[in-house]
């Protein structure tokens, strides 16, 4: 199967969109490179990417590449915008790997890269940015080893580093790789090796040919023997080593220069897996616990998964991930996560911030859908006579709030509105009214993804609201367990409602969720009261007796509930649990948990200290301290709520010269 679905991943500024811009002229995608710096980048279409020079929103295209045809994802690689590389990566068949030729693996890299791990995703790497002063390929494979526990396969060797860096050796073909400059790299030629050269490629072809022979008898006795091993042989065991995430073939160049982007992409088609060779997706029966799987072919019945969803010009546009099945326009769908049809109006391939229309979709085609009013990111759409229930997107808490209020009236129907389509687009974001002061309290996973929130209200809808300082979000729990009883015997109406209501609360471990168990038997009880019950008690958590937070790391059992003949309701239940949980909640050692996040700083030697203070004047407990690529960095944990300006006290700290990056570890109960 001659397709790919092929994410970019790695740490900000490392190249990513760059690279993706070559790739999209050399295929004849786009007839113009666009740069990331001048802001024209094709893949980068958001005004807010294009002024800051980063990718926030993953842009999906689709392109030609000899005779294949590849899904690109362009992921961020701000740590602000993780849960935008999770549910790429959710719905990728493989990715590359992008890193710097002078820093490496960063922190950021190194959090996709276990991310992908995690989802069993096959990785090529490019070390990019080879003509950069300091830049030092084989540095950066050992890093790949000791901190992504990567096995990379150089297939590809720089020839030259930093201001010496001409070109790109092929290890495999023992070839040398001239990109021509005056057409930006479009053509290519090989050209062979002279003695000198020769002298320096060959233990690199050693050293890969010894690694996948130790996988490959028939190889093993080729080279035992001395023989000339075929090139095709060679190639046709790293393909077999990569799908297994054995070894990580290793590409150089510079994107930025034109060089070494083309032999990428010829790799993505030699070594990723088509949509054929990777486990089949599976999920439930929705309402049961049976497990099944359809293969990827038109065949079956239908399985797609929404990554993404986008608002384009005020309407919906919903990303697909088809699995299995045939997905047509103008079909009707079951979307099964919302128990509800949907109809799909329209199907658009994907080129960035632009469409082409299609008539359906196949297993392994990413598509646009049309005309779908319920779908969220992480629904699953199925047929309604076959549904399967595919596993969901992780979830994100959000652990940074901002007040915001409309400048008037006439402002404040149309922020709602605008809020409400964000809120669609993405699931990290939440917002909330605050009755006594009736601000909008807007929540999200740093301060830049507020900033680009606010920016993007501005830009697109001239809105301005007035903004409050930002504030930590906090969540409850409980330091003891606790009973309580309530009854709730009211007219309301016309009609007198009862329930009454005993639930014992208790805490969990840390990072358990909410666990609601009913400790009598249901069976006499209608449903419709026992839901009103539980749905009374998750109400309540919704907002606990401290400060009003989600209370966390709970279990409510509900211990009995009592009747009153012809006067019982669903009304009279909810109410009633919902009552009992507060007094149980309030009796129980209610305590605020904060955001904790994870801190890792690079600095000088001879700034470690001023850091170490720092941190400790921020409350933050350092984790571990080591160096790498001659600086020392260092890991720690700290309150959020003492974060706030931490950048600028670094740079004054250090006279600019340490890096960081902050990202959500865990929420704890405050000391």
């Amino acid at each position: 199967m001659n397709l790919r679905n092929i994410g970019i991943i790695a740490h900000i500024d490392a190249g990513k969109t760059t690279f993706t811009e070559r790739v999209l002229y050399y295929s004849g995608k786009i007839h113009r490179i666009g740069e990331v710096h001048e802001g024209t980048a094709t893949m980068d279409y958001m005004p807010e990417e294009q002024e800051r020079g980063i990718t926030i929103s993953s842009a999906v295209t689709t392109c030609p590449w000899q005779s294949f045809l590849v899904n690109i994802i362009d992921t961020p690689g701000h740590v602000d915008f993780t849960i935008e590389v999770e549910r790429s990566l959710r719905v990728l068949d493989g990715a590359v790997g992008v890193f710097c030729g002078v820093s490496g693996v960063e922190p950021q890299s190194e959090t996709v890269w276990r991310q992908s791990e995690a989802y069993k995703v096959p990785k090529i790497a490019f070390i990019n940015k080879m003509d950069r002063l300091g830049a030092d390929f084989e540095a950066v494979l050992e890093t790949m080893r000791t901190r992504l526990k990567a096995n990379p396969l150089a297939v590809q060797v720089p020839d030259g580093e930093g201001q010496d860096f001409r070109g790109v050796f092929d290890v495999i073909r023992l070839k040398r790789l001239v990109f021509d400059q005056e057409s930006k790299g479009l053509e290519f030629r090989t050209e062979s090796l002279s003695e000198e050269e020769l002298e320096r490629v060959l233990p690199w072809r050693e050293r890969l040919v010894e690694t996948v022979a130790d996988h490959d008898d028939e190889l093993l006795e080729l080279y035992l023997s001395g023989e000339d091993i075929p090139e095709e042989r060679i190639k046709a065991v790293i393909r077999k080593l990569t799908l297994e995430r054995v070894v990580v073939p290793v590409l150089a160049g510079s994107a930025l220069k034109n060089i070494g982007v083309q032999p990428v992409m010829d790799a993505v088609c030699d070594y990723l897996p088509s949509p054929l060779e990777v486990p089949t997706a599976s999920g439930i029966v929705p309402g049961t616990r049976e497990r099944i799987s359809f293969k990827p072919s038109h065949k079956e019945p239908l399985s797609a998964l929404a990554f993404k969803v986008s608002m384009d010009s005020g309407r919906k546009l919903v990303f697909l991930r088809v699995y299995s099945g045939r997905l047509e326009a103008g079909n009707t769908v079951f979307n099964v996560t919302q128990d509800k049809d949907e109809r799909i109006a329209r199907l658009f391939r994907l080129h960035a911030g632009r469409k082409e229309k299609v008539e359906a979709a196949f297993p392994g085609d990413m598509v646009g859908a049309a005309g779908m009013k319920f779908a969220r990111t992480g629904d699953t759409l199925a047929l309604r006579e076959k549904p399967i229930l595919l596993e969901q997107i992780a979830d994100y808490k959000p652990v940074i709030s901002l007040a915001i209020e409309p400048r008037n009236s006439e402002e404040s129907d149309k922020l709602d509105e605008v809020l409400e389509k964000y809120l669609l687009e993405d699931p990290t974001l939440t917002c909330q009214r605050d009755e006594d002061t009736g601000q909008i309290i807007l929540s999200g996973m740093g301060e830049l993804h507020l900033e680009v929130i606010l920016e993007r209200l501005r830009r697109e809808y001239r809105l301005e609201p007035r903004t409050g300082k930002p504030q930590v979000v906090y969540q409850e729990t409980l330091g003891a367990s606790a009973t309580a009883e309530s009854e709730f015997d009211r007219e309301l109406g016309d009609e007198q409602h009862y329930g009454w209501v005993a639930v014992e609360v208790e805490p969990r471990k840390r990072g358990r969720g909410v666990d609601i168990v009913l400790e009598f038997d249901p069976e006499p009880w209608p449903e419709v009261w026992l839901s009103a019950v539980e749905e009374g008690i998750s109400d309540g958590l919704q907002s606990g007796v401290v400060r009003g937070y989600p209370v966390q790391d709970v279990r409510v059992r509900v211990r009995e509930i009592r009747r009153r003949e012809g006067q019982s309701s669903p009304a009279g239940y909810r109410m009633a649990s919902a009552m009992a949980l507060k007094r149980a909640l309030a009796d129980a050692s209610p305590r605020l948990m904060e955001p904790i996040m994870w801190v890792e700083i690079g600095v000088p030697d001879e700034f470690v200290g001023e850091v170490v203070g720092l941190l400790g004047s921020k409350g933050a407990k350092v984790e571990n301290m080591f160096d790498r690529t001659g600086q020392k960095v260092v890991q720690a944990l700290a309150p959020l709520r003492q974060l706030f300006g931490f950048s600028t006290d670094l740079r004054s700290a250090t006279q600019g010269r340490a890096g960081f990056v902050m990202k959500f570890s865990k929420f704890d109960v405050m000391e």
